[in-house]
């Protein structure tokens, strides 16, 4: 169940920073209805398979990817979005560590913008980046 823990930890960071610029985040499966012309974020948790580093099984590795979408109304350029991935590369810094109690992520690649997906009403950009955690 850690994969519950990355996600609290990296959506908790997202969370205080969008609330700060005034983005609103569509998280998964929360209720979300974006306002017309709107620019939101999306973000999601995509983990991987849990794997083990030992022969005892007493190890536990945690990855996958986080992928945050900036999703800006159709016609108004990439600019904007592409301002808020620079942004959240700042944000999830390489080798960055979150921590809760005794559990920590680690940011594993730099924040990486995927290809654009345009629209008639929106016009989105996925960044994404690695995380990894390992338990004993």
């Amino acid at each position: 169940m850690s994969h519950q823990r990355c996600r609290r930890l990296l959506e908790s960071r997202l969370d205080s920073w969008a609330a700060d610029k005034g983005h609103p985040v569509a998280y998964q499966n929360v209720a979300f209805t974006p306002q017309s012309g709107q620019l939101y974020l999306r973000a999601f948790l995509l983990p991987s398979a849990t794997g083990s580093d030992t022969l005892a099984g007493d190890h536990k590795r945690y990855q996958g990817l986080f992928q945050i979408s900036v999703v800006t109304p159709a016609g108004q350029g990439s600019g904007q979005a592409e301002d808020i991935i620079a942004e959240l590369a700042e944000l999830f810094p390489i080798y960055d560590r979150l921590t809760l109690d005794d559990f920590t992520v680690v940011v594993m690649s730099p924040v990486e913008q995927g290809p654009e997906i345009p629209d008639d009403t929106e016009f989105t950009i996925p960044a994404t980046f690695s995380y990894r955690a390992d338990t004993n």
